[in-house]
């Protein structure tokens, strides 16, 4: 019985990964086609999301289950509550990578500027960068890591400050760049937010470890969806 048990908890680690692992992906390619204006793989993305939902909703569902039929003791408890929070965090971050994608078709053509571009690739850069890194926290089990990547949502957060002003100084200087300072304004706030929930994620690694619920580093991020 217990046998059988750790293999369903291990699935679900391994599920999880995978989630993980598409979320990044979606984050990386809907940056790629904002900056490339490609409006292909921004129609793949949000195509592909379908996935993401349906992994979330697969992983809510199996947790429940064993939480109800398993009865299982504290660590493993963690393990699968773990995992039910953070599933829903990749998901939101698919969505917003459906956001970003949706931005490129909807100001394919428009003015562009190639600075702004710049920092917005910078920002995806870091925004996959910190997802990668909190799911190999996740999957270390490393609380030290753990902390140190969600210290870095700190510079996502100044990027997009940054973007911000400067985009709201180029809409000030001619109406041409109001179209594109908004979608860039918005693409880095979709960024930032993913930011916020590889935190979470992070988050969840030190609960994994310690029990306890706490926040690295940060404000405590309000719902936004």
């Amino acid at each position: 019985m217990r046998s059988t048990f750790e293999e369903q908890l291990n699935d679900l680690h391994l599920r999880f990964s995978e989630m993980g692992m598409m979320a990044s992906e979606a984050i990386m390619k809907s940056v790629k086609a904002y900056i490339n204006h490609d409006k292909a793989l921004a129609k793949e993305v949000i195509e592909k999301d379908v996935y993401i939902n349906k992994r979330e909703t697969d992983l809510e569902k199996d947790s429940f289950e064993m939480i109800a039929l398993q009865q299982p003791v504290t660590s493993d408890l963690r393990m699968i509550v773990t995992v039910l929070k953070a599933s829903s965090d990749l998901e939101r971050m698919g969505d917003h990578a459906v956001s970003i994608a949706q931005e490129t078709i909807r100001v394919k053509g428009k003015t562009r500027i190639p600075e702004m571009e710049k920092l917005i690739s910078e920002m995806g850069d870091m925004s996959t960068s910190i997802v990668e890194d909190s799911l190999e926290a996740y999957l270390k089990r490393d609380d030290k890591m753990a902390e140190d990547v969600a210290r870095r949502d700190i510079e996502i957060d100044e990027k997009s400050k940054m973007i911000n002003e400067l985009c709201i100084k180029d809409m000030q200087k001619t109406a041409d760049n109001i179209l594109s300072g908004t979608s860039y304004m918005l693409v880095a706030s979709y960024l930032e937010r993913v930011g916020d929930y590889s935190t979470n994620i992070c988050e969840w690694v030190v609960y994994l470890n310690s029990g306890h619920v706490i926040e690295l580093n940060r404000k405590h991020m309000a719902e936004q969806d």
